[in-house]
Formats: structure tokens, sequence, C-alpha cells
């Protein structure tokens, strides 16, 4: 009797991809095997999209091959691959809000008869299919009407009505609640069952557990691992993927636990705060004069937390407390005219604005300060500027240079600048360093940590866990969401940081406990 090798549907190999000479893929490899769910995972910058998009048509590879279904394929486009039986649900839902449920599904294949559409069979063939799935869902309603989860749930559905044999989903739980997680997982078992492939991205390590047979880990635009779910536990996933190792597993450190000076007043403290799907229960004081790392893996509420913290997000439930007294800012500018300070991790999108000088952008926060009688004070704001070109000692050919033509680190120094002469209590920095040189990222530190001695408090996040253990006089760690540990002292380790990411829960949360 000879035995039956199934061969795999999908095989990447040697895969590799350069933008303006800088490698983004370096012979990466992936393989998928029939009706398998297998996890894509790996930090910001590891080559995940990349990779996807290679495979998708999205972008041209420079080097590799493509195996699909045992055959050679060379995808030019997103719709090639889609008809090649390949498709993918991205975070962002790529749907058309206004049309039902049943037109989103059968988008630009409309069954026809007599040269019109069947709406009949439209609707019917929809209603099977959310049936088939599982899904409850009125096909003739339209889609902005129906909450994320069926909007996710219509997506899939399209996908198995294109006779997909390879699902990809990127982040697909992001928006979701516990309920509708489930209800995902369900509709992902059953197209296993039916022999369909997926391919699942997502940082949320329970999840992976739950409905991934195999993971492939991701690293610096390589693939640094390939083994079962159920060969690699919690801890292993995250060492593997920030690229340490652990010299221990232990997640206690030796040495006695350093607490705050809880006779100060924090600048900022937030109590159980939650918001939307990311923030769950989020607990942290931060005293003047301190830096405090927040840690976690991608997706773990870092950024949505700080975004909170500065009003750009909608608290739910929790409290935020400015100097000991209750705030609810209803927009950044509320914060900011607290003293609130937040520089985002996408300087070029979300900080600065390139085409406007270096004078210009820096002096936007205290703009409205500089205004007499509806005319700028040019004299005041030069002034300023000097001070602070001088003081963080930023390269610029003068204050009147786009700020565009900067190198990345001016560029964060600048955005500094900007908060730093509006005279704020609490400074907030999202991967402060990330894109810039070793030269500048060094300076970047030294200038954060001269602004703490100065009495700012500073809430610092960081994915580089080395600058969290050389800068910062406590981490608050987050996982799912929660506020899971907090390490001071001789406790702030990157074997202790990321054994708390992997395997801690809200109840190893020492804040909770003090909190009233």
């Amino acid at each position: 009797m000879t035995q039956t090798i199934t061969a795999p549907l999908l095989q990447m190999h040697g895969i590799s991809k350069a933008f303006s000479g800088v490698p983004a893929l370096r012979q990466a490899r992936l393989s998928i095997a029939p009706g398998e769910v297998h996890a894509l995972i790996g930090q910001n910058g590891a080559g995940k999209s990349t990779l996807i998009k290679i495979l998708t048509g999205a972008y041209k590879r420079d080097s590799g091959e493509i195996l699909f279904a045992g055959e050679p394929v060379h995808f030019t486009t997103p719709l090639q691959a889609q008809k090649g039986g390949i498709s993918t649900i991205y975070q962002e839902l790529n749907l058309i809000p206004l049309r039902s449920v049943a037109e989103n599904i059968f988008l630009g294949r409309e069954p026809r008869k007599y040269g019109l559409i069947d709406w009949f069979r439209i609707h019917a063939d929809a209603a099977a299919l959310l049936d088939k799935l599982g899904i409850v869902a009125d096909v003739r309603m339209p889609l902005n009407q129906c909450n994320t989860a069926t909007q996710q749930m219509v997506a899939i559905a399209r996908a198995v009505s294109l006779h997909a044999r390879l699902v990809i989903m990127d982040e697909p739980t992001s928006s979701l609640d516990e309920q509708e997680v489930e209800t995902l997982f369900r509709v992902i078992r059953q197209l296993k069952a039916d022999g369909v492939s997926v391919i699942f991205v997502s940082h949320r390590l329970d999840e992976l557990y739950a409905v991934c047979d195999r993971v492939t880990v991701m690293r610096d635009g390589q693939t640094v691992a390939e083994k079962s779910m159920q060969d690699m536990d919690k801890l292993q996933l995250v060492t593997t993927m920030l690229g340490r190792e652990l010299a221990s597993t232990v997640a206690q450190a030796a040495g006695e636990e350093i607490k705050p000076d809880e006779t100060r007043t924090p600048v900022v403290e937030i109590k159980a705060l939650k918001s939307g799907v990311r923030v769950n229960d989020a607990s942290m004081a931060v005293y003047p004069g301190e830096i405090v790392g927040l840690a976690g893996l991608l997706g773990s509420g870092r950024t949505e937390l700080a975004r909170c913290l500065f009003g750009a997000d909608r608290v739910d439930q929790g409290d935020i407390l400015l100097k000991g007294q209750k705030r609810a800012w209803q927009s950044p500018s509320d914060a900011i005219a607290q003293g609130v300070a937040y520089l985002s991790e996408d300087r070029k999108i979300e900080g600065i604005i390139p085409d406007m000088s270096v004078e210009e952008n820096l002096t936007l926060v205290l703009l409205p300060r500089l205004v007499k009688l509806g005319v700028v004070d040019r004299k005041q704001q030069q002034v300023i500027v000097q001070r602070f070109i001088e003081r963080l000692q930023i390269k610029t050919a003068g204050p009147k240079q786009k700020i565009r033509e900067l190198s990345g680190g001016n560029q964060q120094k600048v955005l500094l600048a900007r908060w730093l002469c509006a005279k704020i209590d609490f400074l907030m920095l999202d991967e402060p360093t990330r894109g810039i040189d070793v030269g500048a990222k060094a300076e970047i530190l030294t200038l954060i940590r001269e602004l703490a001695d100065d009495g700012l408090g500073v809430l610092m996040i960081a994915s580089e866990l080395e600058e969290l253990t050389a800068y910062a006089q406590r981490v608050v760690v987050l996982r799912d969401g929660y506020t899971v540990r907090e390490l001071s002292g001789s406790q702030i380790s990157e074997d202790n940081m990321m054994a708390a990411m992997a395997n801690a829960t809200a109840k190893d949360n020492p804040v909770a406990e003090r909190a009233p």
C-alpha cells in the first residue's frame, strides 16, 4: 500500500525584496498545508506585510519562487491572485458600506438573467452562503448598518464565494469583542473543515493558540522559525519575535522591588481605564521627574492607551487624574491646555508638516500665544526657535529650512522642541527612536533623560527593550489591553519584560491591588 503524502498548498522560498536599496525581505520562506490555519507573526518591520503583498501581486519580488497548488505562480495584481484562489481580508475592510450585504458578496460578479441583474438569485445565494457559515444577517441590509463583526463575516463570505483555496486574514480581531471573536473562530474552523487554508496574522497570542495549527515567525525581513503551535510556548514566541534568548525562564527577578515614592502626587495616574477593544483594564502612575516605560507586543494597547491620555480616543470606563484631579478630555486641545503632550509613533503622518519650515513646525502648538491682534509676533517666535535649536542641538541650515529636508533624528528633535516650548508637565513618547540612526538615537534618549531630570513626567513606549532597561525607572507591561506587571529597580530586565508579555495576567498587576 502506497502512503499518500499531501503536498503543501503554498510554498514560498528565498523571497527577497528591497526598497531603494534597503532590504525588506531576505530569503524569506512560508509554507502552508491544505486545510491548515497558519499563524504569521512578527513585530513592526518584520516583513509580514511585504511577504503577503508579494504573494498577492501588490509587490514584485526581487528573487525567490512561489508555488501554489504545486504550480509556479507570479501574480502581478491582487485581482490576478484572487482569480488564482487567494483572497485577502484586510484589517481595514475593502467593502462598499452603502451597498447591501448581498451586493458586497457578489460585487463585480452579479448573476444575470436576460441581461439584467438577477436580484432573486443574488439574495438567495448570499443567504445560503451565510447560512452555511452559520452567520445570521439580513442580506438586503446596507453593510454600514451591520456591526463590525458582521462586516468581517461578509468579507469572509465573499472570499468563499470566490472559491478561494487560501484566505489571508490581517488582524481580523482588532476591532471585535470577545463574543464576536468566538464567532470568527467558528467560521475559521468551518473553512478548515471545508479544506480552505487560512493565514492568520495577529499579535494576540491567546488567539493563535486557540485557532492556529502552525506558526511562522518573522524578524528583520527573515523567517526565523516555523513550528507547530503546540511545540512553541508563549515565552518562546515572544523571545523569537524580539530576537532575545532568555538566560532564564523565571518571571520573578531577584532583588528587592523598588516602589515609587507614594508621598508625592503623580503628575498623571490612570485607574482601570477601558477604551474600545484594545484597552481593557489599564492602571498606572507617572511621577514628576520619572521616566516610565510602557512595554508590550504590537497590538497590546500601548498606543491606544497613550491616545486616551491625550484625548484622541474616547475613554469608556475608568479615571484619569492629572496632579490628583480627575480629568475627562474631550479632545487633544483640552489635554494640551492642561500640559499634556504626545509625540506620535508616525512622525511623518502625525507629526511634521513636511512643506513647512523648521520654525513653523517648532512653534505650531505655541502659535496661539504668539498672536497679538491677529498678527504673529515674529521677533518672539524667532527668539524661541533659536533657543530650542541651540538647546536641542538641532542640525539645520536655518529656521526657514523645510523640515522634510532634515534627517529623521533632527525632525524628532524639532517635534520634541514643539512640546517643550509649550511648557508641559507630562510627555508621552511613542517609539521616539524608530527610524533614526544610532548616533541620533543616543542623542534623543539622552535628551529625554535630561527632560525628566528637569522635573518632566515621561511615559515612553518602546519596542526596543534595552532602551527601557537603560532609561526607565519603572516599566509597566501591557498584554491584550491589561496592565499585567509593573517592574522597578533590579526587576527591570529584558527577560522579565518578555516573560510578562508572554504569560502574565491582570491578576499579576500590583497597581490594581493598591488602587482604591
